[in-house]
């Protein structure tokens, strides 16, 4: 199956579905953090059309259109550019898609997602509430709930929130955890 992950930059979900066999590419303008050759760097519009892809798995950018941008990016047109940017790649013309996105004004703008998720569902011990735009695709099953936390655990499981600022931030904040990615692939793949 031709997998096409745009927005992917850690390469954990298309090493998932190439460990599954699967012919997988990421897509971004950055280079892939693990030096794959497997990753299609540039402008996500110029592969579109580079494989007959089976099936999209799509992080676009939520920096202005996720809640914790409320502050800075509501009534900007770097929002409505944001808002308009998913629902491109919402569009395009592939069978099967999941978009990814936390939680944010797309719902409300666009469409509410097929559903939510949380790392806590797939084996790791954070809270990052994540929205799922499904077409063609089942909802995702939980594999290891290891949540959600306790009141006094709440802060603890909130790392992905608290983060410091830094260089890195936005990225790190973004990453995808290992076990969402392995779910995707099992599941979908």
């Amino acid at each position: 199956m031709n997998v096409f992950i745009p927005f992917e930059v850690s390469g954990k979900v298309r090493q998932a579905f190439r460990d599954r066999g699967h012919n997988a590419w990421s897509c971004d303008i950055q280079e892939p953090d693990d030096g794959s050759n497997y990753h299609l760097q540039g402008d996500y519009r110029k592969f579109v059309n580079y494989l007959p892809w089976d099936i999209m798995i799509a992080f676009p950018v939520c920096t202005a259109v996720c809640v914790s941008g409320n502050g800075t990016y509501a009534g900007t047109e770097a929002r409505e550019q944001g808002v308009q940017d998913f629902i491109e790649v919402y569009n395009l013309p592939i069978e099967k898609k999941c978009l990814e996105n936390p939680v944010g004004v797309i719902s409300t703008r666009f469409m509410k997602p097929t559903q939510y998720v949380q790392p806590w569902m797939f084996g790791h011990k954070e809270c990052k509430k994540t929205g799922l735009w499904l077409v063609g695709l089942p909802k995702l099953k939980p594999t290891n709930i290891v949540g959600p936390p306790l009141p006094h655990e709440r802060k603890d499981w909130e790392k992905v929130w608290r983060m410091a600022p830094s260089e890195t931030r936005s990225k790190d904040r973004a990453e995808t955890n290992q076990g969402l990615a392995d779910a995707m692939a099992e599941q979908w793949g």
